[in-house]
């Protein structure tokens, strides 16, 4: 998924370039799964209500509860939706989104995928039924596309690329046709500002998209940012999600870090059982420290992982030990330091299949730290098999020249 950030799981630009041409047909869902990364506006021209005032409320306490991790209380609020308004999408797409969460808090586990496609098919079929009355139902397009989307970014998560790609092209036209109704409406602002950023930001970065993107209408990244720091501040209904997506714009691609940690640190505040918010403003800190403040939240993040708690999962874990191993590492406490990276090396030889930016950059670690204690053999072992594996972010060419001159 293009907004999930991993601090150190960098590709090379060639085989990220390799990467990228292999998936040039799934460019059309990537740019939908921006799009439609919230579902819960709606087309208007004004400023909106989905569902009259009863049912609003209910669906914004709903809204709450799943940032919250109350999945449970999530459901008994949509589901009191679906029974007051039993023939409208709003509430059935947002029980879909309650297993999307869980799907994105557990990223390995497989469980909720059947409930979420459920769900997902419930959604379409309300949807359609108000599309037979009245083929410009703009309630049943939109949620039409955002269901299309969600599932889309689905499939691309669980690697069924052709199903993804079908559901993004059809969610994208759905969707546009939204668009062109009401451009103002701050929640529908969160889809315009994501389009108009990446229809930029990507093929700048990544030239090989550009003749690809050429069958797309241009974008603006200025406008973009502006578009989404309104439907930050603004949309009735998206709001959280297009701080998410203004904070991953902030750290991943402007690299604004004291922008990207303010809006981390509010989330995380607002929502402290949410794990996906707990790493994103430990990841900022990463960035902007301080060190103390950066150890006591990855402590806290190992610790919620210890107890088991909801969404702290082993990949979490290790992220928390690597990144408690760079606080101790820029303490000088050497140490402890090597102790915490030879846990994430651990945990990194049971996750990973092949070796990933964390188990590549922790070795990388360990061979700096046998360095800086003057143990050259040792380092130079770890250096080795750093050569030996994928190249994450310089990591051969760092390992090539500590090679030749120790790190000091």
């Amino acid at each position: 998924m293009l907004w999930q950030h991993d601090s150190v799981d960098h590709t090379s630009k060639h085989s990220l370039d390799t990467e990228i041409m292999k998936r040039v047909p799934l460019l059309r869902s990537a740019l939908t799964a921006l799009l439609l990364f919230t579902g819960w506006g709606a087309p208007s021209q004004a400023q909106w209500t989905i569902l009259q005032r009863d049912a609003d409320s209910v669906m914004q306490k709903g809204i709450d509860y799943i940032y919250n991790v109350r999945f449970d209380s999530a459901h008994a609020c949509f589901e009191q939706v679906k029974t007051l308004y039993p023939d409208h999408p709003a509430g059935y797409f947002m029980d879909a989104m309650v297993e999307w969460w869980k799907i994105n808090l557990n990223r390995n586990v497989y469980s909720n995928d059947e409930w979420f496609l459920q769900k997902v098919e419930k959604v379409l079929e309300v949807c359609d039924k108000s599309l037979e009355a009245d083929p410009k139902n703009l309630m049943g397009l939109f949620f039409k596309g955002g269901a299309l989307g969600f599932r889309g970014r689905f499939y691309a998560t669980r690697e069924s690329m052709i199903k993804a790609a079908n559901d993004g092209k059809d969610a994208l036209d759905l969707l546009e046709t939204c668009q062109r109704i009401a451009p103002n409406n701050h929640d529908i602002m969160l889809g315009t500002g994501l389009y108009n950023y990446f229809a930029m930001a990507l093929p700048e970065k990544y030239p090989v998209l550009v003749p690809i993107m050429t069958f797309f209408r241009s974008g603006d990244k200025a406008l973009g940012i502006l578009q989404l720091q309104a439907a930050a501040r603004k949309a009735r209904y998206a709001r959280v999600e297009a701080q998410v997506v203004l904070m991953q714009v902030y750290y991943d691609w402007e690299k604004d870090y004291g922008k990207a940690v303010v809006i981390a640190k509010e989330l995380n505040k607002r929502y402290p059982n949410n794990t996906y918010f707990h790493r994103c403003f430990g990841r900022a800190l990463v960035s902007t420290g301080p060190l103390d403040t950066m150890e006591i939240l990855w402590r806290d993040v190992l610790n919620r992982c210890i107890a088991k708690q909801y969404g702290y999962e082993t990949f979490t874990a290790r992220e928390a030990l690597y990144y408690i191993g760079v606080v101790l590492m820029m303490k000088k406490d050497l140490p402890m330091a090597l102790k915490y990276f030879y846990k994430a090396d651990e945990a990194s030889r049971v996750l990973d299949q092949d070796p990933s930016g964390f188990m590549v950059k922790t070795n990388l670690k360990i061979g700096q730290i046998y360095d800086m204690q003057g143990k050259r053999d040792l380092a130079i072992q770890q250096y080795e098999k750093v050569l030996g594996w994928t190249d994450y972010g310089g990591s051969r060419a760092d390992a090539e020249r500590f090679t030749t001159t120790p790190f000091r």
